[in-house]
């Protein structure tokens, strides 16, 4: 299962997902049946505001069926960012809810995240100082395991555990009309797939047009890599396929373009990854399909010969795959229990780059029980050679209720107290080295994964010494630009130009004359419009001054117009702010 995007836990109470902040406003979603105050509201936290959170709709979608019209008839659904100011979000929850009337009982939901844990648990205890009758109910991965250890479960007066699509709307119906609960921890029902309502009629029309949209066709994973909560799970269960394509399609009909499947592995059962496929293969032979962008997690060593034939039939730009490969080391692999045919995944990898134009996003984890720095390089640099799009480098965290706790004392796995529970010491790795690969993950997201050096990255890769090693050459760079910057945040474009060039031509003692042509050149491709000092002598256009290209400027210029799409689809953490 990849683990890049650990925060998407499709099997458990989803009451928000992370999100990217557009524009300076909450997402409140009240369906048309609600004509008053509510008295429920779902809600969240995200990270930003631009995916929309599934969870959410989930939830809002499942009142009726196993709640009641009526209770969906006083739900409302709330979603807000982490930069508002919790004093805001108070106000509006409890503007939204209304004045308390004299035996009514007013309920709001929170989604709890590895991300948001911290903060939800100062918003629940300001809720409660203003108004303490108001019952607060959690759920969420981060509240579904080791609860009696929680700031946050002690502040609330219930948690449901596990799936919530039946447990949530059953709990709140308790609330509201009687008798009250017994339990404050509820552990979810998992209902069968067919009872569970789809959600994507919650998607409003500002929804598809300004957020990312999250879909599923399964949830739950067979496979029990002890670093993610899947490997909790006995298999994966899959949602009926023809109802799912058929609010595809009118999801689509409505105008989106962005579909990110959530399911932890999209190509387990071939026959249902073939049907979604050829979806939007059809989908692509219509008028209006400019745009379209969907994205899967794939595991890297099952890609038989029918789905290759439909992935081959692709254009670019369109089919997005997250790869998580987490670490080649057999010995790795056997001690978190995961099965991975590595000469297999080798060999899928390599089709995908030469016989598709879908772009591959990987995943390696640093910090696994029984890893070592040079381990690791020799996985990176094998990843390297095969070549994919994006290598996303992350570190081992320990999320609660995860397996791989078992390897803490053997291992002398230190990890952090606090959120997000970033793996900080083991046997083989000591904590500075650890610190530096923290460093070398960002710088490599700034340079690599941004897309924007393209042609200087291969001379900041150039070998330092034998064996040639691409790990170990851009760890030497991660060193300098730590050493003469002292910040991994707060680059802009030009900083990191200006960085690139004192290296190469500095420490490397490459000829400034192409090392500041391959800068000047990818500078230029990536629409960056001030001047980096390497280049205060070229020509160069400011404020969006047009500038005479090449064909092949061109080109990569087309080509990081497709990467901001890609950031947009929350595939890469390259930033400069």
């Amino acid at each position: 299962m990849p683990a890049g995007k650990w925060a998407q836990y499709t099997a458990y109470f989803r009451l928000g997902l992370c999100t990217e902040f557009l524009f300076a406003q909450d997402n409140l979603y009240m369906p048309d049946s609600v004509t008053s105050k509510p008295t429920i509201i779902l809600c969240t936290l995200n990270a930003k505001y631009i995916h929309a959170s599934l969870g959410l709709r989930y939830l809002m979608a499942n009142m009726a069926r196993h709640g009641s019209q009526a209770l969906a008839d006083q739900t409302a659904l709330l979603e807000f960012t982490l930069s508002k100011p919790l004093p805001d979000m108070v106000l509006q929850l409890l503007n939204t809810l209304g004045e308390e009337r004299p035996g009514q009982t007013q309920v709001i939901g929170f989604g709890v995240y590895i991300w948001n844990v911290l903060q939800t648990t100062e918003l629940i205890r300001l809720l409660k100082c203003q108004r303490p009758r108001l019952k607060i109910v959690l759920g969420g991965p981060e509240v579904s395991h080791e609860t009696d250890q929680q700031d946050i479960v002690k502040l609330s007066d219930h948690v449901i555990t596990g799936w919530g699509d039946v447990s949530f709307p059953k709990l709140c119906l308790q609330l509201v009309q009687g008798p009250p609960p017994l339990m404050k921890v509820i552990p979810g029902e998992q209902p069968p797939m067919d009872q569970i309502a789809l959600p994507y009629q919650h998607f409003s029309d500002a929804d598809l047009a300004n957020r990312l949209l999250y879909v599923e066709a399964s949830r739950g994973c067979p496979f029990k890599c002890e670093f993610c909560l899947s490997s909790l799970d006995k298999t994966a269960w899959a949602f009926e396929l023809s109802p799912f394509l058929h609010e595809l399609k009118i999801l689509y009909e409505r105008g989106a373009r962005n579909f990110k499947f959530v399911d932890r592995t999209f190509n387990l059962k071939i026959e249902a990854s073939v049907q979604i496929l050829q979806f939007f293969l059809d989908r692509l032979n219509e008028p209006g399909a400019e745009g379209l962008l969907v994205h899967f997690e794939v595991i890297p060593d099952h890609l038989p010969d029918k789905l290759k034939a439909l992935i081959a039939k692709y254009p670019p730009g369109v089919l997005q795959f997250e790869v998580g490969i987490q670490s080649f080391n057999e010995t790795v692999q056997k001690l978190i229990s995961r099965r991975q045919d590595n000469i297999q995944t080798e060999a899928n990898l390599r089709w995908l780059i030469n016989e598709s134009h879908a772009h591959l996003h990987t995943d390696l984890i640093f910090g696994l029980p029984g890893e070592t720095l040079d381990s690791f390089a020799e996985g990176f640099d094998r990843l390297m050679a095969i070549g994919p799009q994006e290598i996303q480098l992350g570190i081992l965290k320990r999320l609660r209720g995860t397996p791989i706790a078992r390897h803490t004392v053997p291992f002398e796995m230190v990890y952090d107290d606090q959120p997000p529970y970033v793996v900080r010491k083991t046997k083989d790795l000591d904590a500075s080295s650890l610190e530096r690969f923290t460093r070398m993950a960002k710088y490599w997201d700034l340079i690599a994964n941004s897309g924007r050096f393209k042609t200087s990255l291969p001379l900041i890769l150039t070998p330092i010494g034998l064996p040639a090693s691409a790990f170990r050459s851009f760890m030497h760079f991660s060193d300098h630009v730590w050493l003469s910057t002292g910040k991994t945040y707060g680059l802009t474009p030009e900083d990191l130009v200006d960085a690139v060039f004192h290296y190469l031509t500095v420490v490397r003692e490459m000829d400034s004359s192409p090392v500041r042509a391959s800068l000047l050149q990818d500078y230029l491709a990536s629409g960056a419009r001030a001047r980096p000092k390497c280049l205060a002598q070229e020509r160069l256009p400011l404020g969006g001054e047009p500038t005479n290209q090449s064909s092949h400027e061109q080109s990569v210029s087309t080509a990081h117009k497709l990467r901001g799409r890609q950031d947009r689809h929350g595939v890469t953490a390259a930033s400069t702010d």
